[in-house]
């Protein structure tokens, strides 16, 4: 039996596939990611239990466009004991608790010493920040705004077990082919140690559209995934396939999708792209909340794919989007900020935009002299009873603007009639003979 995007969604199982993909964010949590390391690694072997994702390792040292693959870091443990030997920050508490990337270091040292290394948060004193020194070799400690105000005066002794050492940058990609050699590109950051909607609501919505897409009897697009360390993953990432960035017709970038917020996207750089107008569309047939703004060349990796030299049509949909909600990185992003049925609403938005990607096709209009007889074709009797009319001006939209130039997504735009009604539509007018598609897939 041939399966369709249609068919995925009107079987949509929201309470197991939200059930799944919150599992996966409980077992990936604990992980203590970052650029790279065995976190990303141990993490992108999660998704590979159930997708065979092929792992890429880029070796420190190498040049990446005008950056550089930095040295692997690995994080055993790091702490810090006060004056009476008693342990107060442990990284085993929480990954947070380190700056991330850190140098190895074991020193005594005063309070007001110690002070210059430690980060937290007046205005939320009960969290612990995260923070990172990528890119100048540092170390230090994050830890809730509290707990620092009580320090004693003493001497305190610190310790962080890590090595920062020539290794690797670990990606990985999962490639599904299609009838078309054109390619709709989904990436989501893998970095985040401890973070549960930034970052693992991404890793588990993307792996779970994968698999899901995978099952789909045929594609029109190619689909390539690639799960990355934030910003200098996806520049290696274009590195590696400057030559084959060409093929991406359409993007999204996926993150802090668990949230209990409405939808926003983030527009590519072109802002007329046909991924702009498309994840519009599906927002506005939601009738739900949403909000879509502008590029700006800040936030996550569309920035990357979005610089000047690529201009790749790659946008962001996100719920809340980063920085606007409290917890945004800090200790409470965790667990129970993400849920189940608002990660499986945005594996089902998702898959919404997919389906009018695939279905968005031009064509003709091979009786374009007047109104052809549709009643004597059958196609008025096929969409008799109950909301007929909705469906029967669907047909004559299609009809009209089906002259070689405007495309369904016109239709649905222009007529503001839901896409999967004017889809429908064109089949029924193409079986009939009506219509010409003029979108055949190309051959791989």
């Amino acid at each position: 039996m041939e399966i369709t995007i249609a068919q995925l969604l009107a079987d949509f199982d929201s309470a197991g596939s939200g059930s799944d993909m919150y599992r996966f964010a409980e077992r990936a949590y604990p992980l203590c990611r970052s650029l790279t390391g065995d976190g990303v690694r141990e993490t992108l072997g999660l998704i590979q239990e159930t997708l065979p994702l092929e792992i890429h390792e880029v070796p420190t040292g190498t040049p990446v466009l005008d950056w550089t693959v930095p040295k692997e870091w690995n994080l055993k443990r790091a702490w810090i004991k006060g004056p009476g030997g008693e342990i107060l920050v442990d990284s085993r508490d929480h990954n947070l608790h380190v700056l991330g990337y850190s140098v190895p270091v074991r020193q005594k040292l005063s309070l007001e010493d110690l002070q210059e290394h430690l980060y937290s948060l007046e205005e939320q004193p009960d969290v612990i920040p995260y923070r990172t020194s990528y890119y100048r070799e540092n170390w230090g400690f994050c830890l809730p705004h509290r707990l620092r105000e009580t320090l004693p005066e003493g001497e305190y002794e610190v310790c962080v077990e890590a090595t920062l050492d020539h290794g690797s940058l670990t990606y990985g990609e999962f490639f599904l082919p299609g009838e078309s050699q054109q390619e709709v590109l989904l990436s989501t950051h893998c970095c985040h140690p401890s973070l549960a909607n930034d970052n693992l609501s991404g890793l588990a919505v993307v792996s779970r559209l994968a698999a899901a897409l995978g099952t789909v009897s045929r594609r029109r697009y190619s689909y390539r995934f690639v799960f990355v360390p934030g910003t200098i993953g996806s520049i290696t990432w274009l590195a590696k396939n400057e030559d084959t960035t060409a093929r991406v017709s359409h993007g999204l970038v996926a993150a802090n999708l668990g949230d209990s917020g409405p939808f926003h996207y983030k527009k590519s750089r072109q802002g007329d792209a046909e991924i702009d107008r498309v994840v519009s569309l599906v927002l506005r047939e939601s009738g739900r909340d949403y909000g879509v703004e502008d590029f700006v060349p800040f936030g996550y990796d569309e920035r990357q794919y979005c610089s000047p030299g690529f201009d790749l049509p790659v946008g962001s949909l996100t719920r809340t989007p980063y920085g606007r909600y409290a917890e945004y990185h800090t200790s409470r992003d965790d667990l129970s900020l993400v849920q189940p049925k608002f990660l499986a609403g945005s594996l089902r938005t998702y898959l919404e935009v997919m389906a009018v990607l695939e279905g968005n096709t031009r064509a003709l209009n091979l009786n374009p002299k007047g109104e052809p007889q549709l009643g004597r074709r059958g196609l008025y009797r096929a969409v008799g009873g109950e909301g007929s009319r909705e469906r029967e001006l669907a047909l004559l939209w299609v009809l009209n603007l089906s002259d070689g130039s405007h495309s369904l997504l016109d239709v649905a735009e222009r007529s503001g009639i839901p896409f999967a009604t004017v889809r429908a539509s064109a089949d029924a007018l193409l079986a009939a003979g009506l219509l010409r598609n003029l979108d055949p897939p190309e051959e791989v």
